[in-house]
């Protein structure tokens, strides 16, 4: 196909070709969150193994970060996701006939990795395609699309169980993933405006992270922070909501409310970032969420709970996308989708170390101390986003912002 001028290429032009197949393809990831555990206690696995089957997904994505970048790189970005989708269907299937815990453990982690593969290409394409002037409108709806996707999932799986039974979660989740495989390969791809500056292949992990050491030292340790906050704010509520005595059904109002509030709000986050700069809601989002997370132990019932999770979930939606549009801004054209897979190698190492933290402090101190430790890290982030996001982004702030479209009029002009 021949490219397109930037003019041509909008937000709703990506639907049909990148968030639509996120969403759906998240549909199968939310149907099957909430079994997983359950099948691996009914295939016999203690508490603890049932909680590591859990926790195999999200291992599985760290370990498949830096290789989806060479999957990427030479099957290109649509063809990646296509071949990401069927081999998560794979490893659905393995999950669906699965009569021992080792097979049901290899294949949550072969979707994990999947995963990787799938979000590192959607996000190098949308990158590629969308103008730097919507590139964090693109990067926040990307982001939910995704979280949209979470959130349908568990109702449609738990409607199919309570036809099937407990492994027809697992047939949602094969269903939509060869939908979204559909989806890709029937859908015309958006070629980059010829303006557009284009990824370039040739490069090695090794030698993007050696070209680009100072960044991942320090705006990397920030993302870190981002991901361990995030993630662990998803395993405190509900152990709070226990400790202070709230019933199952009640946590579940609360969080349905949380979830609410954070699916709300993708959109006008990203119009902030591209006309205020990233700093305008990276700040705010990580200090909101981290002073969110301190307040928690202070709560003592479903009113003030329900507060505060909303609260925490509101510096957590008006982030949607903001270590995707970073991870943008500062990828270099050489070597791009290896940028991105150490990036999301960062940002999702953050996400599994948060909520280990959380028990380890909890373990040698109380799970209050626990949790105000994590909400520091939060505020952390925050810090250290508003020091080192200024030097990678060019566009942090609203003079960078102005300065960067002072620019590019004057090339076009």
């Amino acid at each position: 196909m021949t490219a397109q001028s930037e003019a041509q290429i909008t937000l709703r032009s990506l639907i049909p070709s990148s968030f639509l197949p996120a969403l759906v393809y998240e549909i199968g990831t939310g149907a099957i969150t909430p079994v997983m555990v359950l099948s691996a206690s009914a295939l016999g696995a203690s508490t603890g193994m049932a909680a590591f089957t859990g926790a195999l997904l999200g291992i599985g994505r760290v370990i498949g970060d830096v290789p989806a970048s060479w999957v990427a790189d030479r099957l290109g970005d649509r063809r990646s996701m296509v071949a990401a989708a069927m081999v998560a269907l794979l490893g659905f299937a393995g999950c669906l006939v699965a009569r021992s815990l080792l097979l049901l453990d290899v294949s949550i982690t072969v979707i994990g990795v999947t995963s990787a593969t799938f979000y590192l290409a959607r996000q190098a394409y949308i990158i590629e395609v969308i103008p730097s002037r919507l590139r964090a409108r693109a990067m926040s709806t990307l982001a939910g699309s995704h979280r949209i996707g979470l959130f349908i999932g568990p109702f449609a799986g738990a409607l199919a169980i309570s036809i099937g039974g407990l492994h027809a979660a697992y047939l949602v989740a094969i269903v939509t993933a060869l939908a979204t495989a559909l989806l890709l390969m029937l859908v015309p791809d958006i070629e980059p405006a010829e303006t557009a500056k284009r990824s370039l292949g040739g490069a090695k992990a090794g030698t993007v992270l050696r070209d680009h050491w100072r960044l991942f030292a320090t705006l990397g340790l920030a993302i870190i922070a981002v991901g361990a906050a995030r993630q662990s704010r998803q395993t405190v509520l509900p152990l709070w909501a226990q400790h202070i005595g709230l019933t199952p059904t009640q946590t579940s109002l609360v969080f349905g409310l949380a979830s609410a509030v954070d699916m709300a709000l993708f959109y006008p986050s990203g119009k902030v970032m591209d006309r205020w700069g990233r700093l305008a809601i990276a700040i705010p989002a990580m200090g909101i969420l981290g002073a969110g997370l301190m307040l928690l132990p202070l709560t003592h019932g479903i009113v003030t709970l329900t507060i505060v999770a909303m609260t925490v979930s509101f510096g957590n939606g008006i982030g949607s996308g903001i270590m995707q549009t970073l991870g943008g801004d500062a990828a270099p054209a050489r070597g791009r989708r290896q940028f991105l897979g150490l990036w999301r190698l960062f940002g999702d190492g953050g996400q599994a170390v948060g909520p280990v933290s959380v028990s380890v402090v909890a373990g040698l101190a109380t799970l209050a101390v626990g949790i105000v430790t994590i909400g520091g890290v939060g505020i952390a982030a925050a810090v250290g986003l508003a020091v080192w996001v200024p030097r990678y982004s060019p566009f942090a702030t609203p003079r960078s912002v102005r300065h960067h479209r002072d620019v590019e009029a004057a090339r076009s002009g």
